[in-house]
């Protein structure tokens, strides 16, 4: 195999796969027991610079594999560049490319609101304040604050016992719409006062 060659199929693979994940993700080919759906993966980047994007993906791959092996055919076959100067500039037209659709998936394609981590709306543990008291048996309102809003929710206690309004309570569990909640001060132990021996 000779380098033209090597190059002419890399150029190939990263086209055909491009061409696979533009199909696949406009088109979400179905076959049989089988559903095909191409997908930049959303893994966390530390920087945040990307909203959630990675930098090594499918598409990114692709775009290095179809520009790498461009640059590299056309260099070796028309041009006659020395071999390991067109290894090179195929590389950097490469990363060139994978860092053009990188950068497109990162900052047009990607938002930071559609990358939700469902532990964020998690209700077991929230701290609320009961808005509407909670009867002996009956429903009340929970008022409490998650991912930077304040909501409410119905709420009962646990132990079927009454919650006055104002009073600080734990999501101890959540079925329902319903929110089921104990006193802060039960859950927090006795307090001790400034005069009590340790």
């Amino acid at each position: 195999m000779t380098w033209p060659d090597f190059y002419l199929i890399c150029f190939f693979l990263g086209f055909g796969l491009s061409l696979v994940a533009l199909v696949a993700g406009s088109a979400h080919l179905h076959l049989p027991d089988l559903h095909v759906h191409v997908d930049a993966p959303h893994l966390h980047v530390p920087d945040g610079g990307a909203n959630g994007a990675a930098p090594v993906n499918f598409g990114t791959i692709a775009a290095f594999l179809a520009w790498f092996g461009g640059t590299g055919f056309l260099l070796s076959r028309y041009y006659g560049v020395w071999f390991l100067l067109a290894l090179g500039v195929a590389t950097l037209s490469g990363l060139g490319g994978a860092a053009v659709v990188f950068w497109f998936l990162a900052h047009v394609l990607t938002s930071r609101e559609e990358n939700l981590d469902p532990a964020d709306y998690e209700m077991v543990g929230v701290l609320g304040t009961i808005n509407s008291p909670v009867r002996a048996g009956g429903t009340g309102e929970l008022v409490f604050s998650q991912a930077g809003v304040r909501r409410v929710s119905a709420a009962r206690s646990e132990d079927g016992a009454a919650i006055p309004k104002g009073t600080e309570v734990v999501v101890t569990r959540y079925e329902k719409g319903i929110a089921y909640v104990r006193r802060w001060e039960d859950l927090a132990g006795p307090r001790r006062s400034a005069e009590d021996p340790q």
